[in-house]
């Protein structure tokens, strides 16, 4: 018998259900079969086995706020007639099998005309017939087939996508003046290498000269112009930074090239210039390279709905933007919705899980009347709110927006910018003494031997050996589901003293619990009499302990159900009476460091079920690996999981409960203050301050597509454990940076030692200068590429 689900390809675990000879994990997977099969799709299934994604049954799927005409013409890109475009975003997009089924919808139905996938974005564009097929209907539709549309307010404004345009244009233009360039200036060098005179050669030469005069010119201050722009800055920042040497080498071709075409003394450099700026713009775009599908300067538009239910005194429900929310409105948030802005409890019981703000994984009753502050999710039945803030003024809106949960990075403390400091001084001290020696002995060939310095000694290589290395290694770190930001976190990853974990959500799975019964197993018939009670709560202890406790499917009568607000409830079945929940609403004392749920039967005590956080796999193991760092735990919870704590992390250097986000960001300021890098490994919006305020902020996340805060690194939950691999990586990275600059300065050694004698041409400097270039790019993608096979042997091809 098949373990695991044909459609979904998860364990089957509690539901099994047969179905033309196949096992599925639940009714939804196999509708979607039955889907697929009807019409004639099931090569879905052979595209990537185990590919399907299992339908979302939550009941957060109420799509009917998008038929509101605001918010239509909001969300969709065109409608006119019986043609209508959208956009839907949809992150678990994830192999050549979805993007099949999404583009075949209009096989499914008759209303959807075409869809297109953009694999990179993780969004579908999908043009159908919205009077046939309304816009609610279709995200259902979407929704059904596993393929649920995330809409919120952040996707809805539709932000231009940040991405440098310039950069490819400045590298169109330098390519093109390159390759031009090289055929404008091969006559002269096929003459050089012959040593013949060509008369038509001897006629046009002014004429190709300056056609790569021309051709260079816009290269230099248009393509090189970041270089400028970045070496002005460094020293307006009194910093000399990797781009004040690359400068005065593009000055030297350029001003040594225009001398030599207008003193007819040779054809100058013009083509080796734009060959230089190509290639280092080449290395410039493939280290800018970022991954699109995920983001990591998210803001809280991101985490709120677009729409609300707003309520009228009549019991008149009307969707409305959330932007449009005023202080004194009514609105409607149901089960496992996000409350979008603090509001009083009307009506309803209130199970608030503020696990995003405060980090405490426990849900919080509340009851008419209480207050309840935005980002938090109900869980359980529809509430009735009354809003007390507007959205921009909301506590999840104020702590996002403190400016102690902002960083600002200059950039300019990096490992190649600190050795471009001191080389540039060098270079220019070694220039100029050559220049005062030469200018003795022969004036004429003073100007030929500092223009061969200064274009030998151009620090391209070594501007390119950082770039392709760190691109090298954010891509193979990316495909083993560790997202890294930029090229400046792997050298700060690398540099890391203190590693900061957060507890719930980050150590711990976020929705799992380890669930032990303290006392004598209970009989049968009181099992199903208390499964069939738990049935009837929404509450998360309950669905836990309820999918805890062995599966029956005998459900029986229950009577005078009577639910007491933060406490429980309690109700007869098959004529016992039944209660469930805290300690107080049975009568008995409980310690006060746990998380428990207490069951009588006809006032006696029956069970007690304890629950504890389930703490992933293989961390003591983890730990143990992290022993060169200093390791430190934060969490929001109670210390009721210290000694657990203790026992997979011995030698922790500190451990804080009861924190708040506040409390985290001065956390991690105190060890900074110590002289400590810190590295924060965190989740959820509680985390946020610490994991800007760190050196490097961590976001775990087990679906990395879901919520994140702002952060310099993603990293899938699963991966946790091999946390050390990763960092360690980011080490043998800035090793090997460090080994291509010793090959640039080996050839800046050898070419300086010609250079400065006189024994070196400026044509060959320039010849010579892109060949260690070409080397060392050949160098550093060789390494990276070996060295990852040690952490990563499955997942670098």
């Amino acid at each position: 018998m098949s373990e695991n689900c044909f459609h979904c390809g998860q364990s089957i675990v509690k539901e099994r259900i047969a179905f033309d000879g196949k096992e599925f994990c639940c009714a939804g997977c196999k509708s979607v079969y039955e889907i697929l099969n009807l019409n004639d799709l099931g090569d879905f299934y052979e595209l990537n086995r185990q590919s399907g994604i299992r339908p979302d049954e939550s009941q957060n799927s109420q799509f009917d706020y998008l038929d509101t005409a605001e918010i239509f013409d909001r969300i969709t890109d065109f409608s006119e007639g019986d043609t209508t475009i959208v956009n839907f975003k949809i992150p678990v997009i994830h192999c050549s099998s979805c993007i099949w089924l999404l583009e075949s919808l209009h096989t499914l139905n008759k209303n959807i005309k075409y869809s297109q996938v953009n694999f990179t974005r993780k969004t579908v564009q999908i043009s159908f017939n919205a009077n046939a097929l309304p816009l609610s209907e279709l995200a259902k539709f979407l929704t059904n087939l596993g393929y649920k549309p995330v809409i919120t307010l952040e996707s809805a404004e539709r932000k231009e996508e940040k991405y440098d345009r310039s950069l490819i244009l400045k590298l169109a233009v330098a390519g093109f003046a390159f390759g031009n360039g090289m055929f404008f200036s091969y006559p002269e060098y096929a003459e050089q290498i012959m040593g013949t005179t060509d008369f038509w050669m001897e006629k046009y030469k002014h004429l190709f000269r300056f056609i790569t005069f021309s051709l260079a010119t816009p290269v230099v201050f248009y393509s090189a112009s970041g270089y400028f722009k970045s070496a002005w800055y460094g020293l307006k920042n009194k910093v000399v930074n990797i781009d004040v040497p690359i400068v005065l080498g593009i000055i030297m071709l350029y001003g040594r090239s225009i001398y030599e075409i207008l003193t007819d003394y040779g054809p100058g450099y013009f083509d080796t210039l734009c060959g230089l700026l190509f290639f280092m713009l080449l290395g410039k775009l493939f280290q800018q390279r970022t991954y699109g599908a995920l983001s990591y300067d998210r803001d809280y538009k991101s985490f709120y709905p677009i729409a609300v239910t707003k309520v009228d005194f009549n019991g008149q429900h009307e969707n409305i933007l959330l932007s449009e929310l005023e202080i004194g409105h009514r609105i409607l948030v149901r089960n496992q919705e996000i409350i979008p802005v603090d509001a009083i409890l009307i009506s309803g019981e209130g199970n608030i899980d503020n696990s995003f703000i405060t980090g405490e994984s426990a849900s919080v009753p509340k009851k008419p009347g209480d207050k309840i502050f935005a980002g938090g999710k109900q869980v359980g039945s529809a509430l009735e709110l009354e809003v007390i803030k507007t959205v921009n003024q909301s506590y999840l809106t104020q702590l996002w927006n403190k400016e102690a949960f902002k960083k600002h990075e200059t950039g300019l403390d990096t490992l190649t910018n600190k050795i471009s400091k001191y080389f540039t001084f060098i270079i220019l001290g070694i220039t100029l003494i050559a220049g005062i020696y030469w200018a003795q002995v022969d004036f004429e060939k003073m100007f030929q031997v500092v223009a061969a310095i200064l274009i030998i000694a151009c620090p391209c290589a070594l501007a390119l050996s950082a770039p392709f290395t760190f691109g090298h290694v954010m891509r193979i770190l990316g495909r083993n589901k560790f997202y890294v930001k930029d090229t400046l976190t792997i050298e700060k990853l690398a540099k890391t003293t203190s590693l900061v974990f957060d507890k719930t959500g980050t150590i711990t799975f976020s929705n799992k619990a380890n669930i032990a019964l303290e006392g004598a197993e209970l009989e049968e018939f009181d099992l199903k009499n208390i499964k069939t009670l738990l049935n009837n709560s929404n509450h998360p202890l309950s669905k836990a302990l309820y999918d805890f406790l062995p599966a029956n499917d005998d459900h029986f009568p229950v009577t005078n159900f009577i639910e007491t607000a933060g406490k429980g409830y309690e109700a007869d079945v098959r004529g016992r009476h039944y209660r469930i929940g805290s300690a107080k609403l049975v009568g008995v004392k409980s310690k006060n460091l746990e998380t428990a749920v207490y069951i009588s039967k006809n006032d006696q005590l029956l069970a007690k079920y304890v629950f504890k956080n389930e703490y992933r796999p293989n961390l003591a193991h983890l730990f143990t690996k992290l022993k060169t760092y200093a390791v430190h735990i934060l969490s929001g919870d109670n210390s009721s999981e210290e000694k657990s704590l203790a026992e997979i992390i011995p030698n922790a250097a500190g451990m804080a409960f009861n924190q708040s986000p506040e409390d985290k960001l001065m956390y991690i300021q105190a060890l900074q203050n110590r002289g400590e890098k810190v590295a924060m490994v965190g989740d959820g919006l509680n985390d946020a301050g610490a994991l800007k305020q760190s050196d490097v902020g961590i976001a775990v996340a087990d679906d990395t597509h879901a919520f994140t805060p702002s952060s310099d690194v993603i990293m899938a939950g699963v991966k946790l454990p091999a946390l050390h691999d990763y960092l360690n990586f980011t080490k043998d990275a800035m090793t090997i940076v460090k080994i291509t600059f010793g090959i640039s300065f080996f050839y800046n050694i050898i070419g300086l030692s010609f250079a400065v004698t006189g024994h070196m041409s400026p044509l060959f400097a320039a010849i010579i200068m892109p060949i260690s270039s070409i080397s060392v790019v050949a160098f550093t993608s060789a390494s990276t590429w070996w060295r990852s096979l040690k952490y990563f042997r499955l997942k670098t091809d």
